[in-house]
């Protein structure tokens, strides 16, 4: 998943050892769930819900597979794993004026304000999910 990660053009990681394999581990393990993407033997992309937190913590795709549909897949498996554990609203932040923060509010996700180190917050409640996913 590191690999992944780090491979990102946008939203990159300023010190990559901000997040040790320790981190995802705890997060998929303990905090909430994580889906990968293979293809043809190859890692391509990965997100990760913190059910604890109430937040997105992670989807990255490799930007050779890009537009693919991977990531929209990635995101709806995670949402409906997530909305099946719980009702409550889940937030997320990405890097304002990005490829992300266009690719959430195509999925539904509300904008509400800016976190204090610059990042765009979205938000995104049951309703608003089972309504666009046709889902439940």
């Amino acid at each position: 998943m590191q690999l992944v990660r780090h491979l990102v053009k946008e939203n990159t990681l300023s010190n990559p050892d901000l997040v040790p394999d320790k981190d995802v581990a705890y997060y998929i393990s303990e905090k909430g769930k994580g889906w990968v993407c293979e293809v043809n033997g190859q890692f391509v992309g990965f997100s990760i819900i913190d059910l604890m937190g109430k937040n997105v913590w992670a989807l990255f795709v490799d930007p050779e597979f890009a537009e693919k549909g991977i990531g929209k897949e990635l995101h709806r498996l995670m949402m409906d794993w997530y909305f099946q554990q719980t009702k409550d609203k889940v937030v997320l932040g990405t890097a304002p004026n990005t490829r992300a923060e266009l690719f959430y509010s195509l999925q539904g996700w509300t904008q509400v304000g800016s976190y204090s180190y610059g990042e765009t917050k979205f938000e995104l409640n049951y309703q608003g999910w089972i309504h666009r996913s046709g889902q439940y």
